[in-house]
């Protein structure tokens, strides 16, 4: 599992349509589809219409992939922080049960307001 507790900032681009690591397809159940997906160099974080997953590629070769799933149902309190004049980057932070709190800062052009409101619809 990813380690949410570090205090790190997953830093993201968005990925352009929705190209996902081909294994991430295989963990979608009936009636799950993609929403949104994020990228580092090598990590994705994809947003379904039922959970939050993110793939961290691990080791030299990148053979290795950890793979957590957060359910919406776990989070209980999330915000998100639009860009500003000199921080151009966008923000959201989801609080889960029993994990604590995980920060996504997503880089470049993105309409956080409009992705609000997409997560709020299976949040609340």
């Amino acid at each position: 599992m990813i380690d949410f507790n570090s205090n790190t900032i997953f830093k993201l681009s968005p990925v352009k349509d929705g190209k996902i690591l081909p294994t991430i397809n295989e963990f979608l159940i009936d009636g799950e589809s993609v929403l949104s997906v994020f990228q580092t160099i090598r990590d994705q974080v994809v947003f379904t219409n039922k959970r939050v997953i993110a793939a961290n590629v691990q080791g030299l070769t990148g053979k290795k992939v950890d793979y957590t799933s957060i359910p919406y149902s776990k989070i209980q309190t999330f915000s998100v922080e639009t860009a500003g004049t000199l921080d151009l980057d966008c923000e959201i932070e989801l609080y889960i049960s029993a994990v604590g709190k995980v920060k996504f800062e997503i880089k470049g052009n993105f309409d956080i307001v409009k992705f609000n409101k997409i997560i709020s619809s299976y949040v609340l």
